[in-house]
């Protein structure tokens, strides 16, 4: 039986927007945790994680409503919202996996230039110094600057951010497609009459 009908349209965007709520706990989750070990001490990188996770959490939880209660007004927010997410997400994956050597270089030098803390997470967990070049005068928290033979910390990147960006560009592309899905079947779903209700009601 092909699922075209009203049950199968509403299960199908509850369970859409359920796998939404747990990734967005997934990702405030992740960012409560790596704070709360000492992974990570910027609180730029977690208040952004967080936030990201927040307002998914939100988007879900008015497409879950909407859903559930079949409200025309809250599906068709919730519709927009999703098609310009899918837009942003869909260019920001088209991007990652674009990028060259030369690009992403420079892109982790503008990174690495305009904050001290995620700068410090990075010498101390990928144990090194320095972006470029290791200077023994500069303060640098890794376990290698007591015996000063460090390795610049942008060769310590390369060899995982291209890896790094293949694999964010990857998960971008698969969610920007379930959020296509997912405006598809709010669009279908919206147009659809509720069995249950009155058959002289007007949608």
């Amino acid at each position: 039986m092909v699922c075209g009908g009203f049950a199968c349209s509403k299960n199908c965007l509850c369970a859409l927007n359920l796998l939404y709520t747990l990734v967005s706990l997934l990702l405030i989750g992740i960012a409560a945790w790596g704070i709360g070990f000492g992974l990570i001490s910027s609180f730029r990188v977690v208040g952004v994680a967080i936030a990201v996770g927040i307002f998914l959490f939100l988007i879900a939880l008015v497409g879950l409503i909407g859903a559930v209660k079949h409200h025309q007004v809250l599906l068709f927010f919730y519709m927009i919202i999703l098609l310009l997410i899918f837009i942003v997400q869909f260019s920001v994956s088209c991007a990652c996996l674009a990028l060259n050597k030369e690009q992403q270089s420079q892109l982790l030098e503008v990174g690495w230039n305009n904050t001290n803390s995620a700068r410090t997470d990075i010498e101390r967990n990928l144990n090194c110094c320095g972006f470029r070049t290791f200077d023994p005068n500069e303060t640098c928290l890794s376990d290698c600057f007591r015996s000063h033979q460090c390795r610049p910390c942008l060769l310590v990147i390369e060899e995982y951010s291209g890896m790094v960006l293949r694999f964010v560009g990857g998960i971008g592309l698969f969610f920007s497609f379930t959020e296509i899905l997912g405006v598809w079947l709010t669009y279908r779903y919206r147009n659809q009459k509720d069995p249950r209700a009155n058959p002289s009601a007007f949608l």
